[in-house]
């Protein structure tokens, strides 16, 4: 696979001066780090437009994937940019994005989050339209966004990717995450049922750990994907798991007989499944969501009753109030599009002060949490 990706990028790299596809740097975490980034001729600026992380696998770059797992025709016709990060190399000379647990102190959900604070201040971006996929270290990378960037993306796709059973344990979104796994039966690199050597995740155990965060119904529609392409040595199975939070759903392919490779690529590297696109399908599944919506879930449905703030509007400093004095776990603040801005966990659990000298102008709501109990607060900037 390796070799034949090579060839792909020694075919393709001249093209990359294209005036829609623009290479960049940005300073993260004490790196130089690099990202491409494709433009449609059908972006103007006016109005915002979606992103998709599109992240490469272990030993690949950008460039491959920019290529293999192609998102450009529907970016084309649906106006969304796609931003391909590179990953860091490791001590063989290898591009990874640092999900293995392998001791590596390269933090690259700070890079994205970094990246994409760059990327909105140069492009017409919705917020609320985030999303992030990628094939094997880069579905492993997309849900430890999932995990630790949960503020800013919206749903993940993974193909032939899982999770090490480490970080899954550690994983707490605040938000449901819609997720869609694409993964074949004979995957040797990452297998389906999981790899106790390298803690890799069963695909299985996965895709019901998603569904149960999200509250998804358990019991899945299962559906029979025409075998369009008897040639090519494999068949699928679609599983949909819906009822979730807030309309959240999980959605899986099975690629019966697939391997580690990307469903519908243009470029056979194995047993390639081509009864489905997997970019296609990312894409379809990715466009029903919006983080606001997301978000919603999780704020309480109740307005604070015990808990009072003044000044409000507020200019200077804030100050909570309790009419009970009781431990406060941590408070959340969020803006009106449902991004998290801050989480404090105050030592006092009454008359805490919030200093706001930070935030724009605008609405925040407060999510206070106690045992027991979640109150919310608005607050006007």
């Amino acid at each position: 696979m390796r070799t034949i990706l090579l060839l792909i990028s020694l075919v393709v790299n001249s093209l990359l001066n294209a005036q829609t596809t623009l290479p960049g740097t940005i300073n993260s975490g004490g790196l130089l780090r690099d990202y491409l980034l494709y433009k449609p001729a059908v972006y103007t600026g006016n109005a915002p437009v979606p992103v998709v992380i599109n992240l490469h696998g272990y030993g690949s770059n950008n460039v491959e994937q920019l290529f293999y797992g192609d998102f450009r025709p529907f970016a084309d016709t649906a106006n969304f940019l796609i931003v391909l990060p590179n990953g860091t190399l490791d001590g063989q000379g290898k591009r990874f994005f640092n999900t293995f647990g392998t001791g590596s102190t390269v933090d690259d959900v700070a890079f994205i989050d970094n990246l994409l604070d760059t990327l909105e201040a140069t492009y017409n971006i919705d917020v609320n339209r985030i999303y992030a996929t990628g094939m094997s270290n880069g579905g492993f990378m997309s849900y430890a966004l999932a995990c630790g960037l949960n503020d800013r993306i919206t749903a993940i796709g993974s193909v032939t990717g899982s999770m090490i059973t480490a970080n899954l344990n550690a994983c707490n979104p605040v938000h449901p995450v819609p997720v869609m796994e694409i993964h074949g039966t004979a995957d040797a690199t990452v297998p389906y049922n999981g790899s106790t050597v390298n803690g890799f995740v069963a695909i299985p155990t996965l895709v019901n750990a998603w569904v149960n965060f999200n509250h998804c119904d358990p019991t899945p529609v299962q559906t029979t994907v025409p075998n369009t392409n008897t040639a090519d040595g494999s068949t699928a199975e679609h599983y949909v798991y819906s009822g979730g939070d807030q309309g959240s759903t999980v959605e899986h392919f099975k690629i019966i007989g697939g391997g580690h490779t990307w469903p519908g690529a243009a470029f056979n590297v194995g047993v390639t499944n081509q009864d489905i696109n997997a970019s296609r399908e990312i894409w379809r599944f990715f466009n029903q969501y919006r983080l606001n919506q997301l978000t919603a879930t999780r704020m309480p449905i109740t307005s604070a009753i015990n808990w009072s703030a003044s000044p409000n509007p507020v200019d200077g400093y804030l100050m909570l109030h309790a009419d009970k004095q009781q431990p406060v776990q941590q408070i959340q603040i969020y803006d009106t599009a449902g991004r998290l801005k801050q989480t404090l966990r105050p030592s006092a659990s009454n008359n805490i002060r919030v200093e706001t000298a930070n935030w724009p102008k605008g609405v925040y709501y407060l999510i206070i949490t106690q045992e027991g109990k979640i109150e919310q607060l608005q607050v006007v900037k």
